[in-house]
């Protein structure tokens, strides 16, 4: 398309203006109007995100309506990945894979009533020394006030204060079993769903993942290359954790022994499981700690037990989890826990558990995609032929 434009061409010896028709090619135009690459590069980016956020937001929504369904299965799912080796094993020395799991499922079924046993003898074992040694500790608190200058009355004032703080923390303590056993139908259902879920995945979890790998939509060997990395990382992370687990339990064991706390045992027990809860585990292993520390030996080892649990949870922790992090995740520990505050933030619980796991796994994976290119770039072209030497 073609177009004219008119335009005054004026004479230098001062005559009128002449009229002067100029053709231009609209198609030359193109281009004029048209905002900057870098610009369009910008908005397209942000347009990504946009879709990005929007899908991560309709992704929570969609997963708080059916939590009921796709917690149990998730953590069904981590479950299976990380114990399929060892049913893989008993599938080696002949067992069939369904009864492999279903042995394997009674097992931790055993392991966690006793582990539940333990932990709830271990309170109420304590929980009439507890009462005594609070009150004495109250009684202590007020002497230190007193000896701080702090004037008498206010210091009664504070101890009333401590003192009923302190039953109404018992109060809440012991009616939580209450409330626990009112919420135990939901209890059993999440239960009953991660059993059954994880039979399936631990019984039928190859042929699951060659039914995923086939639907990815991608070639084959990138959906082995992504779920072999993703399984490969998960277990990496819970191999971690049970490493600095495992440390903190011996630390936190020795500690109370040598400060003469009862129940040692069973302190080195709930600190180990509450470490597979990222960072919030340890607060709750730490309270129990000092809560027994203080009805079987008294304030001096409550003090020092939570010495031990500081020392545990950030000295002595620091030395270990370098190693096992980085070693298993191939990320930074700052990293992770970064990625897991963040995962939790967004997701909750799942995301508090699975985030430093999946990003581990994006990054070996996009490592491994990266290697993989780089040497079909520098393989020879099968269709040319080879130089002769001159």
């Amino acid at each position: 398309m073609r177009a004219r434009i008119r335009r005054h061409r004026s004479d230098p010896q001062g005559s009128p203006p002449e009229e002067e028709y100029v053709e231009i090619d609209a198609a030359a135009l193109t281009g004029v109007f048209a905002a900057p690459r870098w610009l369009r590069d910008i908005g397209f980016t942000a347009w990504l995100l946009v879709g990005v956020g929007l899908f991560l937001v309709g992704s929570v929504w969609l997963l708080a309506l059916t939590n009921v369904i796709v917690v149990p299965v998730i953590a069904a799912g981590v479950i299976a990945a990380v114990a399929a080796p060892l049913v893989g094993w008993l599938e080696r020395h002949r067992v069939p894979r369904p009864l492999g799991a279903i042995l394997l499922l009674i097992a931790a079924v055993l392991l966690g009533a006793g582990v539940v046993y333990v932990v709830l003898a271990g309170i109420t074992s304590q929980e009439g020394d507890l009462s005594s040694h609070l009150s004495d500790a109250k009684n202590t608190i007020e002497g230190w006030l007193k000896d701080l200058g702090v004037d008498p009355a206010q210091a009664k004032d504070a101890k009333q204060d401590a003192s009923s703080s302190a039953t109404a923390a018992i109060g809440a303590l012991l009616s939580g079993l209450g409330a626990g056993l009112k919420e135990l139908s939901s209890l059993v259902f999440f239960l009953a769903m991660t059993l059954l879920s994880l039979v399936f995945l631990l019984a039928d979890g190859p042929k699951i993942r060659a039914w995923g790998e086939r639907h990815m939509g991608v070639p084959a060997p990138v959906a082995r290359t992504i779920s072999r990395r993703t399984l490969e990382s998960l277990r990496g992370y819970f191999l971690g954790v049970t490493i600095v687990a495992a440390f903190n339990a011996v630390v936190v064991g020795v500690g109370a022994v040598v400060l003469g706390v009862p129940q040692a045992g069973t302190i080195a027990i709930v600190t180990l499981l509450a470490a597979y809860v990222p960072y919030l585990g340890a607060w709750t292993a730490g309270a129990f700690s000092v809560l027994v520390a203080l009805g079987g030996a008294g304030t001096d080892a409550a003090v020092g037990m939570i010495v031990v649990q500081l020392l545990a949870n950030s000295v002595l922790q620091q030395l270990v989890q370098p190693l096992a992090m980085g070693a298993a995740l191939g990320i930074h520990p700052l990293a992770v826990l970064i990625v897991t505050i963040a995962g939790g933030a967004l997701f909750g619980t799942v995301g508090l558990i699975l985030a430093a796991p999946t990003v581990s796994a994006i990054t070996r994976i996009s490592a491994d995609l990266a290697r993989a290119r780089a040497k079909e770039e520098q393989a020879p072209d099968p269709g040319s032929e080879p130089a002769v030497a001159q």
